[in-house]
């Protein structure tokens, strides 16, 4: 039995990348379950320009001031520990626009690598401070996590799906998203947020049962 599971991220979302840790600890728990998983994305900040913007200006925006993005900061530290993630906010000079950084992920679809570009993408932005809005330095991400640089960086020099990436951007808004991540099991059932293992396996469990149940009709 199948689980198809469409996970809704944006990679500069610091939550996501603990939503992603605490997912595969919940499939940790329940290792008898087939899944098939695809990484949709979502724009936190749908009118970043092209370019990105200075982080001492994006927070300064978002958050009203260092103070308070400390502050969140903060709690977000303590949450990464707990699942291995050290992260290093200090080390991000820019915040970039991230249609590039989903391009990349589709484009790892097609070559069977999706989640660990995925993870890379997270580990170069949030623990190394990379740009992940410009195409050499998202090429080398992916050469490290087994995607050929020269045809990534060839990609990521056009603008290929860039029309999807903004269509499926759309769709989740049009779906109710207003937050990452979202995992969407079986198009059926939604878990928001960075929820804890206990509660993904308990949507792990409905979703089976209600397969099971359908068979047995």
């Amino acid at each position: 039995m199948t689980l198809k599971i469409d996970i809704i991220v944006d990679t500069v979302c610091p939550w996501c990348y603990v939503g992603k840790k605490r997912f595969e600890r919940a499939l940790a728990l329940r290792p008898g379950i087939d899944i098939e998983v695809g990484w949709r994305a979502f724009q936190l900040n749908p009118d970043m320009p092209l370019e990105g913007m200075d982080r001492g200006a994006y927070v300064e925006e978002k958050f009203g001031g260092m103070e308070r993005a400390q502050a969140v900061n903060s709690s977000l530290k303590s949450a990464g520990e707990e699942e291995g993630i050290k992260f290093n906010f200090n080390a991000i000079q820019k915040t970039p626009n991230s249609v590039l950084s989903h391009r990349l992920i589709r484009f790892a679809a097609e070559y069977g690598v999706q989640t660990p570009i995925v993870s890379a993408v997270f580990d170069a932005f949030f623990l190394e401070g990379k740009d992940i809005g410009v195409p050499e330095v998202l090429a080398r991400v992916a050469g490290s996590a087994g995607l050929n640089y020269e045809d990534t960086l060839n990609f990521l020099q056009s603008d290929r799906d860039t029309d999807i990436i903004l269509a499926e951007d759309e769709l989740a808004r049009r779906l109710g998203v207003n937050g990452v991540p979202c995992f969407i099991i079986n198009r059926k059932y939604a878990v928001s947020g960075a929820q804890s293992p206990e509660v993904i396996v308990q949507v792990f469990d409905l979703a089976i049962q209600d397969k099971l149940d359908a068979v047995s009709e």
